[in-house]
């Protein structure tokens, strides 16, 4: 069990396929890693492209940490019996950054809206099933310049917290970029502030 803190999310790691069939129709999902409403549009296109002799295309995502940005959508199925059960595969997992496309061949026979439900729902959970779900952490980028003296001062905060250090430029005048994890991000300001000579940007 994932404990999950004030500074993480849950997402899946990669691509990963599902696929389950009813009365003939089959149900091809695809779940993938997004960041953007644009790399969402991409996905879609692509799929639409691949698979053109599809009925639908049907799909859902959540967004954000928060998990504010979602949305659901239904493709010519009935309202709601297609892109909702979706997106709550995705909620009930509590996942974001996510979007999960079902693409439905008719298999000539009607299933109905709870049919539809049911099949849509299955699909979208053994997409999620066949993926790797992970802990993502929400990391805030930091600039420190410094004067040589403080080095040592610099590198002990930096080694206690673990921090990912990179651009390292070492003179009279040094600077270093580091990534740090959001619920440390008060605790180490507070400790580099305290090294005379340190200028922070954020």
């Amino acid at each position: 069990m994932i404990i999950m803190q004030k500074d993480t999310f849950l997402t899946i790691k990669e691509t990963s396929e599902g696929f389950y069939k009813e009365k003939g129709s089959k149900f091809i999902a695809y779940a993938f890693p997004v960041k953007t409403e644009e790399e969402i549009k991409e996905q879609l296109a692509a799929l639409k492209k691949q698979y053109y002799d599809a009925r639908h295309h049907c799909y859902a995502y959540m967004l954000g940490r928060e998990r504010t940005t979602f949305r659901a959508n239904d493709d010519g199925e009935p309202s709601n019996s297609a892109g909702m059960p979706i997106l709550g595969q995705i909620r009930s997992k509590e996942l974001t950054n996510i979007c999960i496309v079902v693409i439905r061949y008719f298999g000539g026979t009607k299933l109905g809206v709870s049919g539809l439900i049911g099949a849509y729902r299955t699909a979208a959970a053994l997409a999620i099933e066949a993926g790797e779900i992970v802990e993502e952490i929400v990391s805030c980028p930091i600039k420190l310049r410094f004067e040589y003296p403080q080095m040592n001062d610099i590198m002990k905060i930096g080694k206690n917290y673990q921090l990912d250090m990179s651009d390292q430029v070492f003179d009279e005048k040094c600077t270093i970029r580091f990534s740090l994890r959001e619920s440390l991000l008060a605790e180490v300001l507070a400790k580099l502030e305290k090294v005379e000579g340190t200028e922070i940007e954020k």
